[in-house]
């Protein structure tokens, strides 16, 4: 149904774009660069016959296909986000093509001795026989997401040339930021104008996903006094080993290299010291709000501890809420996410119901009023020079976002 060689191409023009974006940016979009891939799928879409086709001054993009149906039906949207991770190097992209992929492992850079080895990421096996698209070691793929506004797009022109395929208004969306949690801060939703969503934005085959993390971030500063070595005693304080105490307190085995499904954790991101001053960045992340609502309670409650029993303690946390678990606000009409699951079985694809060990666009846009589920876009190892995507899933995330068109249409 969906060409496969055209997806391909339109993808891989899409990754040699470099959009990463910038948490240090206070701007929207955070990257003046991100700017170059947005006025390009707006002339894509303009080009393959969409719609009422926009871009507003923080770089959102929205677009229409007008309903072929006379009955009236729910509006349904399709999200994707352009930016890449600020993760890892996302410049110069120089994909590789592996056809008919061999189960084993996977030279990526010869001269580098880099290998996608298919014994410590088992689940590349499945793809075996299959085309698979990887870096060449130096840089990530992009994959997250662009592969997902590779199917939105693929999947709105094939609906536009096929026009017995009968379907509702379909409202699509890009958005920047997303990789530095900021896809959503802008989105008009009332503008979007859609009843729901889905955004394009899962990794293997079949997952669909509604519910996330509730998630924040937490930072920590430990002053210290410095004073020379040699006349320390009983004067200095060492603001790292007071960040030290700090980490030995919290629980060793909630963390993210020691948890999976529903477990939360918290994550030590960034560390930064000297004597005088050492400032530790945590995520905080938990699918049950009581149980988030305790982590950062505790990580406040350690502070305030180690200030009253430690004489040269001088601590300061600070906790800001990122975004909250969609599942509460998809429960209500959880019809949206049988839909989904209905277009994959109808496409012989085995859905992956699971909670995301993250967060997308679709949770904040949740809480602005979008219920947003997340679907499948094809890629795996986000973030890192082993990152790929199997062709085949992404034909298949094009192939589901049509077959949930024509579903919405006939209910």
């Amino acid at each position: 149904m969906i060409n496969s060689q055209k997806l391909l191409e339109r993808f891989l023009s899409y990754i040699k774009i470099d959009s990463q974006s910038n948490p240090n940016s206070d701007a929207t979009p955070s990257t003046e660069k991100q700017w170059n891939i947005a006025n390009l799928l707006k002339k894509e879409l303009e080009s393959i016959g969409m719609q009422e086709v926009s871009i507003d001054d923080n770089a959102y993009i929205m677009a229409t296909l007008p309903s072929n149906v006379e009955h009236e039906v729910d509006t349904v949207g399709f999200i994707s986000h352009f930016d890449t991770s600020p993760d890892f190097k996302a410049s110069n992209i120089n994909p590789q093509i592996h056809g008919n992929y061999d189960g084993g492992d996977i030279v990526l850079n010869k001269e580098k001795n880099i290998v996608l080895s298919s014994t410590y990421f088992r689940e590349i096996k499945q793809y075996k026989g299959q085309t698979l698209i990887t870096t060449d070691g130096t840089t990530l793929l992009s994959a997250d997401d662009k592969a997902g506004v590779t199917e939105i797009i693929m999947a709105m022109e094939y609906l536009v040339n096929h026009p017995e395929i009968k379907h509702g208004k379909i409202r699509v969306g890009f958005t920047p930021d997303e990789e530095i949690g900021r896809g959503a801060h802008h989105f008009d939703v009332e503008k979007f104008g859609a009843k729901y969503a889905y955004t394009m934005d899962g990794s293997e085959i079949g997952e669909l996903e509604y519910e996330n993390f509730n998630a924040a971030s937490a930072t920590l500063r430990f002053k210290g006094t410095s004073v020379h070595p040699g006349y320390a005693k009983n004067k200095m304080v060492n603001s790292m080993y007071m960040a030290q105490k700090f980490i030995d307190v919290l629980p060793k085995d909630e963390v993210p290299e020691l948890t999976e499904g529903y477990e939360g954790f918290f994550h030590l991101s960034k560390i930064s010291g000297s004597i005088e001053l050492t400032e530790l960045k945590y995520i905080i992340r938990d699918h049950d709000k009581d149980k988030f609502e305790a982590r950062k309670q505790l990580m406040q409650d350690i502070v305030a501890k180690m200030n009253t029993n430690i004489e040269e303690a001088d601590i300061s946390i600070e906790v800001k809420d990122q975004y909250f678990n969609m599942k509460e606000k998809v429960e209500p009409i959880k019809y949206i996410v049988d839909i989904a699951e209905k277009a994959m079985k109808e496409l012989h694809i085995t859905p992956i119901l699971k909670p995301i060990r993250g967060g997308t666009d679709g949770a904040q846009l949740s809480y602005k009023g979008l219920p947003c589920p997340n679907i499948f876009a094809g890629g795996h190892n986000f973030h890192g020079k082993y990152e790929y995507v199997p062709l085949e899933s992404m034909v298949k995330a094009s192939e589901v976002i049509v077959k949930i068109a024509e579903l919405t249409a006939k209910k």
